[in-house]
């Protein structure tokens, strides 16, 4: 019982760092915060590792649920993001979780390939 109980309050936590209130519909959690990543009007683009980001494919891309459920689909927190994504693989839509400090901004993107690159090395 405690692990369950462990569970609903790691799980809330999150939930509030965010801003969420669970509502209608509840998708698991995907923790993608070893990723860099990107917003890109409904698109999501993320990948380990900054040549991978900027490569010709070796990256990941998933859209942003928009789904009726709730006003919001990207959750900013002071340390994650939470956003709702479909992967278009199987029915898979879930609320995945980035890191803040690892969001590939698009201006000024020479500034912060580096930063990122300083980032990844503290990581690793």
């Amino acid at each position: 019982m405690d692990l369950i109980e462990s569970f609903n309050i790691a799980k809330q936590a999150l939930y509030d760092h965010v801003g969420f209130v669970e509502d209608w519909v509840i998708y698991a959690v995907e923790d993608r915060t070893d990723m860099l990543w990107q917003i890109d009007n409904y698109e999501i683009k993320f990948a380990k590792t900054i040549e991978d980001f900027n490569s010709d494919g070796d990256y990941y891309l998933d859209e942003i649920y928009t789904q009726r459920f709730y006003e919001k689909h990207i959750y900013r927190g002071d340390t994650f993001t939470m956003v709702f994504v479909d992967t278009h693989t199987d029915g898979n839509k879930f609320f995945a979780f980035y890191r803040n400090d690892k969001e590939v901004k698009q201006s000024g993107e020479l500034n912060q390939v580096r930063k990122l690159n300083q980032v990844y090395k503290q990581i690793h």
